[in-house]
């Protein structure tokens, strides 16, 4: 079977880093990228220790540039590119009174511009190969407001719209264009929950399954979001979250037993 190419944003650690590996390991050829250039380079460097295809990428997806640059390094390195994963994204807890107008466009250009430059420059070349993939990292927060995120949930909820309008524009070219959204995960970017338990318990209350995710969960979503077993689906979202869009703090708590669980 020949390999496929994927580029993945964002993929020096965390969410992305698990992604870019877990493909490599279902025989895509990865473009690594980070805005930290050693980051990228030593998950490429990973991936390769294990056989498998990979350079890293630094680049800052917020500059139209820098997209041109990764997607180009697809088909520089690997003649083609058939999936994209848009993973970078970045957030910062401010009060909506506080944020600067620098602050706003820091978040959009990177979680929203960003998404839509690299999926511009990946659909010229998937337009001449027949078709492609186009897999966005959303966040439940496209559709649950976040308080003092309001740049941040505001970026999703664009994204949401943004992949369905690529979704419906691209459809009769052979390109899908979804999105998954994680809940809360495990990753560095949540390192300061993750270290403290008080925090941790009222983060796994919140969740139906009563635990967070692990970022290899949300890349078996993106596993078969990118495969023939997904050829069908176009504009959606897969939440990977345990249940957290439920909105579990709103009903009542059913216990095993109880009138309520039959």
């Amino acid at each position: 079977m020949n390999s496929k190419t994927v580029v993945v944003t964002g993929a020096g650690r965390g969410i992305g880093k698990a992604i870019a590996i877990t493909l490599a390991k279902e025989n895509y050829d990865v473009i690594v990228n980070s805005r930290n250039p050693e980051h990228a380079h030593s998950v490429a460097n990973e991936i390769k220790s294990h056989g498998k295809n990979a350079i890293g990428v630094g680049g800052d997806v917020a500059k139209e540039e820098d997209c041109k640059k990764i997607i180009e390094a697809a088909i520089n390195q690997f003649n083609r590119i058939d999936v994209l994963v848009n993973n970078a994204g970045i957030q910062k807890p401010i009060p909506m009174n506080k944020i600067s107008v620098e602050e706003w466009d820091k978040v959009m250009n990177v979680n929203l511009r960003g998404v839509f430059i690299c999926s511009r420059e990946a659909v010229k070349h998937m337009l001449k190969d027949g078709g492609g993939s186009i897999i966005n990292i959303s966040s439940v927060h496209q559709v649950i407001p976040k308080p003092l995120y309001v740049h941040y949930a505001s970026s999703k909820g664009g994204l949401n719209m943004l992949t369905k309008t690529m979704a419906l524009e691209l459809a009769r070219h052979n390109i899908r264009v979804n999105a998954v959204a994680p809940g809360a995960v495990a990753t560095d970017m949540n390192k300061e929950i993750l270290d403290n338990q008080d925090k941790m318990k009222e983060v796994n209350e919140l969740v139906p399954m009563g635990r967070i995710g692990k970022a290899e969960e949300v890349a078996n979503a993106v596993i078969f979001l990118a495969s023939d077993s997904a050829s069908y689906i176009t504009g959606t979202t897969l939440f990977v979250d345990g249940g957290l869009t439920l909105y579990p703090s709103y009903g009542i708590e059913l216990k095993e037993g109880s009138e309520e669980f039959h």
